[in-house]
């Protein structure tokens, strides 16, 4: 089976077993509030309704990223999956602001919570299911590479986190503390505000092409032990959905031929599709190693002033000519013949 394909399924699978579960955790906490009215437990509910439903888009994104790539489309649709992170981040948003407005409201208004003891046990169950969630969804997203995923595991374990404060609401609330429960309620506020942080920075990375740094310096140590490499000129690593790419520019022997270049390529691609993880594609361009400078000779001849830099010319004196100037006593050189002098042009009178 195809890794791309392996992994889109991967994380399909997990997206629809914590659908199950938070929506079974969701749908009991959410009896216990019709009956109860903590604004608490309330809140906690909502929360885990919004992880719940951000499957739904991100199923979408895993199912448009198993699609092949088109003319248009060239890259495939793995950049889905970054709309369906941001959109994760502003259901975050939402269910933060919700949860703040009830809290402000009900400490405006206080009122009693009733079935205390209903409302400690929907929070260890929404403790239980959440974390079991996150850790499912943690895993299986680093496993993969999908940050979304990543994300979307964080706001579960948040949400755990949350169901333990509702069960310090509920405990304010049995000793006759009215305004634990809406305090509570602000406390999970601020912990969705710190996950909303963190799964904001995650998937805006993602969308910046952001990597990270030790993927680059793997890729690097694999491109220097490939035989032939001078040198890694350049390299760009970029996230697609939960796939990564690489584009390199390797230094090779200016002197070598055009196929000693492109087997040094192949070597290369092959080296970093071995030691990168989750990397199925490298474009690798080849260029050749300028050429030295070279260096002028200055030749000394035996007139000239000696210098440092000088050294002696292979032929010290000058080339005799191959004939003899006209008027002079210096013999032809042999196997040469002297040419006829011409004689000079009558003047007109």
């Amino acid at each position: 089976m195809d890794p791309a394909l392996e992994s889109s399924a991967r994380g399909l699978r997990a997206l629809w077993v914590s659908l199950a579960v938070l929506g079974a955790t969701a749908l009991a906490q959410a009896m216990v509030v019709l009956a109860s009215g903590s604004v608490a437990l309330l809140g906690d509910t909502v929360h885990n309704t919004a992880d719940a439903l951000t499957a739904v888009p991100l199923g979408v994104a895993f199912l448009l990223g198993r699609r092949a790539a088109t003319r248009r489309f060239t890259y495939g649709y793995g950049r889905a999956e970054d709309l369906a992170g941001l959109v994760i981040v502003v259901m975050i948003a939402a269910s933060a602001a919700f949860t703040a407005w009830t809290a402000v409201d009900r400490l405006l208004a206080p009122r009693d919570v009733a079935h205390v003891p209903a409302v400690a046990v929907a929070a260890l169950v929404g403790f239980a299911g959440n974390e079991w969630v996150a850790r499912y969804r943690i895993r299986v997203g680093r496993a993969i590479g999908s940050a979304a995923l990543v994300a979307d595991g964080l706001h579960a374990r948040t949400d755990g986190f949350t169901s333990l404060a509702v069960l310090l609401g509920a405990g304010g609330a049995a000793l006759g503390w009215r305004l634990a429960d809406p305090l509570v309620g602000l406390a999970i506020t601020a912990a969705i505000a710190l996950v909303l942080r963190d799964a904001a920075r995650e998937v805006f990375r993602r969308v910046l092409d952001a990597v990270d740094p030790a993927l680059v310096d793997r890729a690097e140590r694999a491109l220097a032990g490939v035989a032939g490499v001078r040198e890694v000129e350049e390299l760009r690593l970029r996230w697609i959905g939960h796939r990564l790419r690489a584009e390199v520019a390797v230094v090779v022997d200016g002197e070598a031929t055009l196929r000693e270049a492109h087997r040094v390529a192949v070597e290369a691609e092959h080296a970093l599709l071995h030691a990168v993880p989750r990397l199925t594609a490298a474009l690798v361009h080849a260029d050749p190693a300028p050429a030295p400078a070279s260096r002028t000779r200055i030749c000394r001849w035996p007139t000239t002033p000696r210098r440092p830099d000088a050294v002696p010319c292979r032929q010290a004196t000058p080339r005799p000519s191959r004939t003899a100037a006209p008027g002079s006593s210096a013999k032809a050189l042999p196997g040469t013949r002297s040419l006829p002098r011409r004689r000079p042009l009558p003047t007109r009178t």
